[in-house]
């Protein structure tokens, strides 16, 4: 069975809303191009940045779990881990909450 890999990448958060799943739909195609299989995709929304990033304060997070080989990691060009091979359970791959408004940041 191929290596599971882990991929975290961020889009500009101004990208319009129906333009976000085509997004998607074009890495999915370029990890499946290149021989590798889908085993999780999660929009995480728009989030704050830790830090300014080409001015943008904010970011659209997606969280992408795949099988492959090393061509697959090097075609999508993103930070990407090696996970244990066990089966990915949702809680384990929802991003943690961001706190309420009006608390200590």
């Amino acid at each position: 069975m191929p290596q599971l890999y882990e991929s975290l990448f961020i889009l500009r958060p101004s990208l319009a809303d129906e333009d976000i799943p085509k997004m998607l739909d074009k890495v999915k195609a370029t990890v499946e191009r290149a021989g590798g299989i889908i085993e999780h995709l999660s929009n995480w929304g728009k989030r704050k940045l830790a830090y300014e990033i080409k001015q943008e304060k904010k970011g659209i997070y997606v969280q992408l779990n795949y099988r492959g080989n090393g061509a697959v990691v090097a075609a999508l060009k993103y930070l990407t881990v090696k996970i244990e091979d066990t089966k990915l359970s949702p809680a384990a791959t929802e991003p943690a909450k961001e706190p309420e408004h009006g608390g200590v940041q």
